[in-house]
């Protein structure tokens, strides 16, 4: 078929991505509305700068999805917006920079966070077993893998910015898209800052605990003095970001730097005293000696292993700027999440080398207890600095983006139009910057602790996670003729969904606060998406509400909804035409 020359003509004559007739469609037409939307997305903006999605690169098989099918980015919340500067807007690159090594490198520096210098002492509490421990790191190591694998196939196949935002959008509607773009700015990106918050001010306070005091055991600081450390790391950085919005991005290199030295450090040197023959009792008793025999216990366990592997979902981001990415994306993930498995699992054998499982099981803070059990005091200080430095940087960046999605959110009118304004003195979000460190406070004082808080960021992460994974099995089903340049194979989410339903089910018996706590944030975004929702060019529902009821207390009729003036053809009569412009 010959497409007409306008632009236009063309988006009318496509058909839906669901029927087999649909015309073929090159990857570099793109609707307006597409081309103008910036290059980042909520799960991107901690450490990438670079695209959100692969450009889909030009080969000789057409593909087989339309521009109209995909034109549904007016129904997302603003999360793709640029964040580092708002008001401006960034073409898309279509330069491929990124070879497999520096792809492979981005992946791995996105997973390698706080997380395995907190949460080795979480996974063997609950395992109970040095053996069990070890297993379920390397399950969430597969967990992660299959679910990195399972959204490099829908990036690939979905060409529209948003990430697992659009994918949800495209498989089941705009409701859940809205509700999972809700749930991420109200509770993921706060109680994540609060858990990097809690582990800042942990290894803080037993840096200075232990630098006074011979031998203290990893939970003899008071629940009180690590909230307030907390909280203040909250307003330091809040101010920081507000008085220095640049120095995130400018100061990112160095805190993952120190973060990767850290893990480095800690593995080679376990291993080497390992190899010495100078193990801990960890690993001279039955490696799987009383292993928990309780579901909810192991299901507890993940959680806490797959907050560590958080970041596999920004896989498939990379791959915008990277040269041949039909056969590198898929290298760059399977490589990258092998290098991640074996760095965590080895840090892990490090760890209870040194240290017998019962002091791992105690503490949130193992790298200082590793470094103290080695070096004395003076290691304990060189080690907890690192991690506390990098967990400062951390939650610098976190916040210099989370303050940025609620601006947005603001200036588009999905939050009040408070959170949409720039300080005038400072030229910063500083209103979206208050909202950001009260939820986080919020989160700190009244989450229930580390532990507590990582339930409730996993639980409600991979219930969309599994939504959107679940996703690709339906688009399999029903269009099974949708191009794909990148195809995994069908058990890997299907072994991911299979996961996710039994991580879902147990905190009903191990987690039930977290559990409530979750659905109660995704409910409370249901009325607030047919307040807030609109369509291009039109106000929002609540807008019209407030117009008809202020139109009704003046006695005028209501806007949109009564009676307007149009010309007859032929002569200049006028005749009154009944509307219902915001009728939906």
């Amino acid at each position: 078929m010959t497409s007409p020359t306008p632009n236009a003509t063309l988006l009318d004559t496509l058909k839906s991505p669901r029927s087999a007739a649909s015309p073929i469609y090159s990857p570099s037409i793109r609707s307006t509305r597409l081309s103008e939307d910036s290059d980042d997305s909520l799960r991107d903006l901690e450490l990438s700068d670079g695209p959100l999605l692969a450009e889909t690169p030009r080969s000789l098989r057409p593909r087989s999805y339309s521009v109209s099918g995909f034109d549904f980015q007016h129904d997302l919340l603003p999360l793709s917006s640029s964040l580092s500067e708002p008001n401006e807007i960034h073409p898309e690159s279509h330069e491929k920079r990124l070879s497999l090594v520096n792809g492979i490198a981005l992946i791995v520096g996105l997973q390698i966070g706080s997380g395995i210098f907190s949460s080795p002492g979480v996974v063997v509490a609950n395992t109970q077993s040095v053996g069990a421990s070890l297993l379920v790191w390397f399950a969430a190591g597969v967990l992660g893998w299959t679910g990195a694998s399972s959204f490099a196939e829908l990036g690939s196949s979905i060409p529209v910015n948003g990430g697992a935002q659009a994918y949800l959008h495209y498989s089941y509607g705009p409701l859940v898209s809205y509700l999972f773009a809700w749930t991420a700015i109200s509770a993921l990106k706060p109680g994540g800052n609060a858990v990097i918050s809690l582990i800042f001010a942990e290894y803080l306070n037993r840096l200075f605990w232990h630098s006074t005091r011979a031998d203290a055991p990893p939970d003899a600081i008071p629940e009180w003095a690590t909230k307030v450390t907390a909280v203040a790391a909250v307003v330091i950085v809040s101010a920081i970001c507000v008085a220095t919005p640049t120095l995130g991005t400018r100061a990112a290199v160095v805190f993952t730097t120190v973060k990767i030295i850290a893990l480095v450090s800690i593995t080679v040197l376990g291993l080497v005293q390992l190899a010495r023959g100078r193990a801990s009792t960890s690993f001279t008793e039955p490696l799987f000696e009383h292993s928990s025999t309780s579901p909810s216990a192991y299901a507890l366990a993940l959680y806490s292993g797959l907050w560590a592997f958080d970041g596999w979902d920004q896989a498939n981001y990379v791959g915008g700027e990277m040269k041949n990415p039909e056969k590198n994306i898929p290298r760059a993930i399977h490589s990258s999440m092998v290098i991640v498995m074996i760095l965590f699992i080895l840090a892990n054998v490090a760890y209870f080398t040194v240290l017998d499982k019962n002091t791992v099981g105690l503490s949130n803070t193992v790298a200082l207890d590793f470094g103290r059990a080695l070096f004395g005091p003076v290691g304990g200080i060189v080690f907890a600095a690192m991690v506390a430095f990098s967990c400062f940087g951390a939650l610098n960046g976190s916040f210099f983006t989370s303050s940025r999605l609620i601006y947005v959110a603001g200036k588009e009118g999905y939050l009040p139009a408070l959170f949409g304004r720039h300080n005038t003195f400072l030229k910063t979000p500083l209103n979206a910057m208050c909202l950001n460190a009260a939820l986080t406070i919020m989160f700190i004082l009244i989450g229930g602790g580390f532990r507590s808080l990582i339930n409730f960021a996993v639980v409600a992460s991979w219930a969309f996670y599994f939504l959107t994974v679940l996703g690709l099995v339906i688009l399999r089903v029903k269009e099974p003729t949708l191009h794909r340049p990148y195809k995994t194979w069908i058990i890997t989410p299907l072994v991911f969904c299979a996961v996710c339903i039994f991580l879902l089910c147990m905190p009903v018996i191990a987690a039930p606060l977290e559990a409530i706590a979750v659905l109660g944030f995704v409910l409370a975004g249901i009325p607030l998406y047919y307040i807030t929702h609109r369509h291009e060019g039109q106000p929002t529902r609540a807008q019209v509400l407030l117009s008809n009821i202020a139109a009704r207390f003046k006695g005028r009729p209501a806007p949109g909804a009564g009676w307007q003036a149009v010309a007859t053809e032929g002569d200049e009569n006028v005749e009154m035409e009944e509307s219902r412009a915001f009728a939906r």
